[in-house]
C-alpha cells in the first residue's frame, strides 16, 4: 500500500492546484518586489544626492539592480505559467543573469571609488533623517518578503525564485550597514561611516556579481 505522491512532505511534484496557488503567491511577491524597489530606489537617490551620502547614493542605485532582477523573474514565472518550454526559459535565466551580474560590478566598482575619495577627502555627509527611516523600513520588510518568496520556491520547485529571493535577503543586509552608518553619522557626527558602511556593501556586490556572470543559482 503507498501513500499519494502528492502527501509526500518532499516531494518534487507538488499538485498542480497547490503550485498554481504558490505560483500566484510567487508572482506577487516579486511584483511587490519591483514595486517596492522602485519606490526605494527614488527615495535613497534623492536622499543620497541631497545629503551628499556615498552609501545611500549606492542603495539606491542597488534597489534598481534588484528591480531588474525581480522584472527578468516576473516574465519568466508568467511566461513559465503559460507553459513556455524550459530551454526557454533556462536560456533566457542565463542572459539575465549575466545581465545583472555585470551590473553589480559595476556598482561595487562605483562605490569603492567614491567611498574611497571621500574618505582621501575627508568629506563631511550631511545627516539624513529620510535614509534613516528607509533603512529602517527596508530592513523590516525584505526579510519578510524574502521569507515569502523562499516558502513560494519551495512548494513550487523553483531554483530561480529561490535564488531571487536570496538576492532579496541581501537588500536586508545592504539596509542593516546603511542604518549603521547613517546613524553613526547623525548622533556621533562620524563623517568616515558612511564611506565605511558604502563599503561594507562592496563584498555581497563582488558575490553577487560574480555568482551572476557565472551563471551559478545561488542554491543551498
Amino acid at each position: 500500500m503507498h501513500n499519494a505522491p502528492r502527501t509526500h512532505p518532499h516531494s518534487t511534484e507538488p499538485a498542480p492546484a497547490h503550485s498554481r496557488d504558490w505560483r500566484r503567491i510567487g508572482l506577487w511577491l516579486v511584483a511587490a518586489t519591483m514595486t517596492y524597489n522602485v519606490i526605494e530606489g527614488i527615495v535613497a537617490l534623492w536622499a543620497g544626492l541631497s545629503a551628499g551620502s556615498i552609501a545611500l547614493v549606492g542603495f539606491g542605485l542597488d534597489s534598481y539592480i534588484e528591480c531588474a532582477a525581480a522584472a527578468a523573474l516576473f516574465w519568466r514565472l508568467a511566461v513559465e505559467a503559460r507553459g513556455a518550454q524550459p530551454e526557454t526559459i533556462e536560456r533566457s535565466e542565463r542572459l539575465v543573469h549575466r545581465f545583472v551580474g555585470g551590473t553589480f560590478l559595476v556598482l561595487a566598482l562605483y562605490v569603492v571609488i567614491q567611498a574611497g575619495w571621500t574618505l582621501w577627502q575627508q568629506e563631511t555627509v550631511e545627516e539624513s533623517l529620510i535614509g534613516i527611516i528607509l533603512a529602517g523600513v527596508s530592513l523590516v520588510v525584505m526579510p519578510l518578503v524574502s521569507w515569502g518568496k523562499l516558502h513560494a520556491a519551495k512548494a513550487i520547485g523553483s531554483a530561480a525564485l529561490r535564488a531571487e529571493a536570496k538576492e532579496t535577503l541581501a537588500c536586508s543586509y545592504l539596509s542593516f550597514t546603511l542604518l549603521l552608518g547613517l546613524v553613526a553619522n547623525a548622533v556621533a557626527g562620524w563623517w568616515w561611516a558612511d564611506p565605511i558602511a558604502a563599503l561594507l556593501m562592496v563584498p555581497w556586490l563582488i558575490k553577487e556579481g560574480m555568482e551572476g556572470l557565472r551563471g551559478e543559482e545561488c542554491c543551498d
